[in-house]
């Protein structure tokens, strides 16, 4: 990996840390998601707090700094190893904001936008599943989990080379939702579609 495709690395990082729905709150009076709702500083969360709107703002923001860096970095030039990792880097600042105390989101919208620039079929096949579960269960964080553990199978099929930098990539995502895999499996998970007013 040259060090040019590490810097580019760092700036994904960089990029990544910043947390558009701890910014969007703010901008907007919203409370802090991080003191509110699941705590969680993402866009599933902002929708339980502050409506759609605001979770869409989030969301968007969220996919722009993962496709981001990834396209820039794939037009000049980096190889398809450095720009898995270029990914991860955006992801990983997501997760671990260096402006926000190492305290971020579980990273999927990122993910998401980092991994669509390798192929419209990885990313149709993705958003599908997403789509499917939620839609089928109601649940955003199981349908995270799913689409995380099938991803690497789709981009095999589409993008065999880039599957190792991808399949890191969604091993984190999975990680990230430890805590939501537990509630799932005794039954305490919040619902999004189908919640109780």
């Amino acid at each position: 990996m040259s060090l040019f495709a590490l810097l580019c690395m760092f700036v994904a990082y960089l990029l990544g840390s910043i947390s558009s729905a701890i910014l969007i709150c703010r901008m907007t009076g919203l409370p802090d998601p991080r003191e509110n709702g699941s705590g969680n500083p993402g866009a599933t969360n902002v929708l339980r707090i502050g409506g759609r709107w605001a979770a869409f703002a989030v969301f968007l923001f969220d996919v722009l700094k993962g496709t981001l860096p990834v396209w820039v970095c794939y037009r000049l030039g980096l190889t398809q190893f450095e720009l898995g990792m270029v990914a991860l880097g955006a992801c990983l600042g997501h997760i671990f904001p260096i402006f926000f105390k190492f305290k971020g989101g579980k990273g999927v919208a990122t993910a998401f936008g980092a991994i669509a620039p390798i192929a419209w079929g990885v990313a149709g096949s993705t958003l599908g599943t997403w789509l499917l579960v939620f839609v089928v269960s109601g649940y955003s964080s199981l349908s995270a989990v799913v689409a995380a553990l099938l991803t690497p199978l789709y981009v095999w099929y589409f993008r065999p080379e880039f599957t190792f930098p991808v399949a890191l990539v969604c091993c984190l995502l999975v990680y990230r939702h430890h805590g939501n895999i537990q509630r799932l499996w005794r039954g305490q998970e919040d619902r999004i579609l189908w919640r109780k007013k």
